[in-house]
């Protein structure tokens, strides 16, 4: 059984900013995959299903993000979810836009809400996919909460289409053959 969690906050003021590219990317992999995540569950979105005979929850947070950790936490501990099953999807202003990078764990590199679910999990070895924000040339608060002007948006949206393929790829084969294809 995999975990899939996509970071982001809450709300249409949200919708589609730099920070929610978690739920972005779990959006589109739902679609493809054709699993609804619309149950309200473990302080968050939740959808079941099956990808490549693998079972699979997909997790939308809605706890805001720096506190991702508590959803995270809570459907881990109910279904007794291995570690090594749990891959969290995120924005990173270290990467371009349009880049992504594929993680077998470390440090949170200063994004909160991973640092949460580290810290809640007592864990840092949890795979992650991180998609490419670029660095704020502002504030960086309303830098990532706000939307991307519409060059970046078409090389976020091609990292969105990336990274949800990455998951498909991590399903269907396995994490380290879908980081060497990817990053």
């Amino acid at each position: 059984m995999k975990l899939i969690v996509g970071l982001g906050n809450p709300g249409r003021k949200y919708e589609h900013t730099r920070h929610n590219m978690g739920f972005d990317v779990v959006d589109l992999f739902s679609e493809l995959a054709q699993i609804d995540v619309d149950k309200e569950s473990f302080k968050g979105l939740v959808g079941r299903g099956k990808v490549f005979d693998e079972d699979i929850f997909i997790l939308k947070p809605q706890t805001f993000m720096n506190l991702s950790g508590e959803s995270v936490v809570e459907i881990v501990n109910y279904f007794k979810i291995d570690i090594n099953d749990i891959i969290v999807v995120y924005d990173d202003m270290a990467l371009a836009p349009g880049r992504i990078r594929l993680r077998p764990g470390g440090s949170s590199g200063g994004h909160k809400g991973m640092q949460n679910i580290i810290d809640h999990l007592n864990n840092s070895d949890i795979k992650r996919i991180r998609v490419g924000i670029g660095e704020p040339t502002y504030d960086t608060i309303d830098y990532v909460l706000s939307k991307p002007s519409k060059e970046e948006r078409e090389l976020i949206d091609q990292a969105i289409v990336d990274a949800a393929n990455a998951l498909k790829d991590i399903l269907k084969t396995n994490f380290d053959k879908a980081m060497t294809k990817y990053n």
